[in-house]
């Protein structure tokens, strides 16, 4: 047998090996995931103030200083984690993050269920093709279009039009914020002052379920019609409806926090 033809079959091996592996780690991820739903029907509630421990961030409602990103800094189209770096949670500078540190820092500073927080990051380095175990990403390298970045953001404009995804789209983010119909939530606090362009929005209020279905089908329209490349598949119409939920389920859905989130310090 050629040299050629054994190196072909063993890469044909690890392949398929690797694919195996692949999915049985998902499949437990999946179960796992599961099983906690299920934990959490009846799982006791964490009194307020308690859940974060002495020493981390965000202890008591403290978190380190937040510093924009200058120049030669590393964003992309994730708030979450551009947020992270601009308070220092993971690197200031957004570049070398470790994949599995990067699931301990979502874990620690959003309180996100534990298989969420191992499933994203592993499916940022197989995007990559890296490894999730001793590989590493700038943020900027998340932007790989119809990776975790996809089409008809509620937050901001096509890469087709737009490139660049780390910065937020000021008209989108006031469209997000303008459909909300829901009451205040207590405590209203605004973490941040509305520029002027902004100061016309109501940010006493909240998203409601319905505000977030009917804008996300909205966008999904134009984008299906303006976008002559468009393209959401239905894994990435199951992401960008998980993110959604993640609004519902956090102070998020109050219009103020999601304003400072989302608009302005956090891009």
């Amino acid at each position: 047998m050629s040299v050629a033809r054994q190196s072909a079959l063993k890469r044909l091996a690890f392949d398929l090996v690797s694919t195996l592996v692949d999915g049985v780690v998902v499949t437990g991820i999946l179960l796992w995931d599961m099983g906690l739903s299920v934990y959490n029907l009846f799982a006791p509630t964490v009194d307020l103030g308690k859940l974060v421990p002495p020493g981390h961030p965000g202890f008591r409602g403290k978190w380190p200083e937040f510093v924009p990103p200058g120049e030669g800094d590393s964003r992309c189209s994730c708030p979450a984690l551009n947020a992270m770096a601009n308070h220092g949670i993971i690197p200031r500078d957004g570049r070398n993050i470790r994949f599995r540190d990067l699931t301990a820092a979502i874990r620690h500073t959003y309180n996100f269920a534990p298989t969420f927080c191992i499933f994203v990051p592993r499916y940022m380095a197989q995007i990559l093709d890296r490894s999730y175990v001793s590989g590493t990403l700038d943020l900027e390298d998340v932007d790989v279009h119809n990776g975790i970045e996809h089409d008809a953001s509620l937050t901001r404009e096509d890469a087709f039009f737009l490139p660049s995804q780390s910065q937020p789209s000021p008209s989108r983010v006031q469209e997000l914020l303008a459909c909300a119909s829901g009451p205040a939530l207590p405590p209203s606090v605004m973490p941040v002052k509305p520029s002027e362009a902004d100061a016309k929005l109501n940010l006493n209020r909240s998203l409601t379920l319905a505000d977030l279905a009917r804008l996300t089908s909205k966008r999904r329209a134009e984008s299906r019609k303006h976008n002559p490349q468009f393209s959401l598949s239905t894994f990435h119409k199951m992401f960008g409806s998980s993110k959604c939920a993640l609004f519902l389920h956090s102070s998020l859905c109050q219009t103020a926090h999601a304003y400072g989130f989302a608009a302005l310090r956090h891009s």
